[in-house]
């Protein structure tokens, strides 16, 4: 007892609410962690920035309120829907994306429905886990669809890395933006190997190679300012309105809809994490435990509603951000009232024009040398899923599902013209299936197959 008295527990649980003083600066924490890779998505899918950060603030408050505040999460920019978003953007707004333009509305507009029936699934998903289990929602997507179907999302991102590190660079300045490029990689992977563990600052490795590789590229002459002083301090941000009488939309939608199959494992792996941490602090606190690794059904349905809102403001996919989940764990403070108040911070930035400038103006060369980073990163978790889960290669069904997958998504990818199958679908898919939707849905389909014949 006397121990207890000397040495006092210091922690937060989901329903506490710290003091303002520490509710303030945890809350500030959690912003710094979620805005590199949230505004880093933004700027390689030519998002607008502002709205970007306001619907993430808002879709974290509207997902903590779903979840009646139990499940502590925060939501950012998903890096796992670039690869078909800038399919999107390639085919229907193209000379604005192959411009030097920092934001295409039209793209925008289209990808909006695909983010919204993204959350349509995810409700249902959840909702059904709710009723069924989860054993259920594992038959129909095990780990070697989930697993693969994140490998081939990280290397399919490899022309989104590699070109703007520097192969769509003129000739004339490439050595330079390659050079810049990898710095920027070095640099973020040393922050992130060697300042793992270090409290706060070791949170932000990607914010950290940003600032690195934004301050190498400056004496090579690849930023310009005249952006930010020409902007205001206060701008509204660009909102845009989903695109349903699109008839090119709903094809695209399911493209971008299927992409969730790799979210949620993520989501779920996520929710486990937290809990054990939780449930220790609880019992340490001599509290009952939260034991919210049995709602896994409910953060699929908040992960939906944060889709919603991010889908209909015009802001990119969302999903709940294991950065801020470290750092949950590392401060001990798992409080939703301040993941909201960092929700509430990320509002408000959102209207600083200055600050969004300021971000437009990273260096096509910066944001190269951190994707390699990052889509890699992506890539490599599908192996560690398949890992973890303890997936047996040597079984002939497992291995055949996980070949078919890398091969159609990463091999369609990378060699069909526009990365696209040929099999045109009436509304849905009438110019044909993008390679990593197409891998998804045959993946799934052969492991249906095994499903209902199954081996003696």
């Amino acid at each position: 007892m006397s121990t207890q008295t000397k040495s006092p527990v210091l922690g937060y649980l989901p329903d506490d609410t710290p003091p303002l003083g520490a509710m303030l600066s945890l809350g500030f924490q959690q912003f710094l962690t979620m805005f590199p890779a949230t505004v880093l998505v933004a700027i390689l899918t030519k998002f607008d920035v502002g709205i970007t950060l306001l619907a993430s603030g808002l879709g974290t408050i509207v997902a903590l309120l779903v979840s009646k505040r139990k499940i502590p999460m925060y939501y950012g920019s998903s890096f796992s829907y670039i690869a078909v978003i800038i399919t999107v953007m390639s085919r229907f707004a193209p000379e604005c994306y192959n411009s030097g333009a920092a934001y295409c509305p039209e793209g925008v507009k289209i990808v909006q429905v695909g983010i919204i029936l993204t959350a349509v699934f995810e409700i249902l998903v959840g909702l059904l886990i709710m009723r069924a289990g989860k054993a259920a929602l594992d038959r129909v997507l095990p780990p070697i669809v989930t697993g693969s179907m994140a490998m081939v999302i990280g290397v399919a991102l490899a022309n989104a890395a590699l070109g703007p590190a520097g192969n769509w660079a003129a000739p004339e300045v490439a050595a330079k933006t390659w050079l810049v490029a990898f710095i920027t990689l070095l640099a973020t992977v040393l922050f992130s190997v060697y300042l793992q563990g270090k409290g706060l600052i070791g949170m932000l490795p990607i914010l950290l190679g940003a600032i690195f590789g934004y301050l190498v590229a400056i004496p090579f002459g690849l930023v310009n300012f005249a952006s930010v002083s020409s902007a205001a301090w206060f701008e509204l941000p660009k909102f845009t309105f989903p695109a349903f009488t699109d008839p090119n939309a709903w094809g695209m939608a399911l493209s971008i809809a299927l992409i969730f199959i790799a979210t949620v494992p993520e989501s779920t792996a996520h929710l486990y994490q937290m809990s054990l941490y939780i449930d220790e602090l609880a019992a340490e606190l001599k509290r009952k435990p939260f034991n919210i690794k049995e709602l896994i059904g409910l953060n699929l349905v908040a992960d939906g509603a944060d889709d919603l809102v991010v889908g209909f403001l015009g802001g990119c996919a969302g999903t709940n951000y294991g950065e801020n989940n470290s750092l949950m764990a590392i401060t001990r403070n798992y409080s939703t009232a301040v993941l909201m108040t960092a929700g509430a911070m990320a509002m408000v930035f959102g209207f600083f024009g200055k600050l969004v400038a300021l971000v437009n103006t990273m260096p096509a060369a910066v944001v190269g040398g951190l994707s390699i980073y990052l889509f890699g990163v992506i890539g490599m978790q599908g192996v560690a899923l398949i890992q973890s889960e303890k997936v047996n290669l040597f079984d002939p069904k497992q291995l055949a599902v996980g070949a078919i997958i890398l091969i159609l998504g990463i091999g369609g990818n990378l060699t069909l013209a526009n990365g696209v199958f040929p099999f045109q679908v009436p509304f849905l898919f009438p110019n044909g299936i993008p390679a990593i939707v197409f891998a998804a849905i045959v993946g799934i389909l052969v492991n249906a197959i095994f499903l209902v014949f199954k081996k003696e």
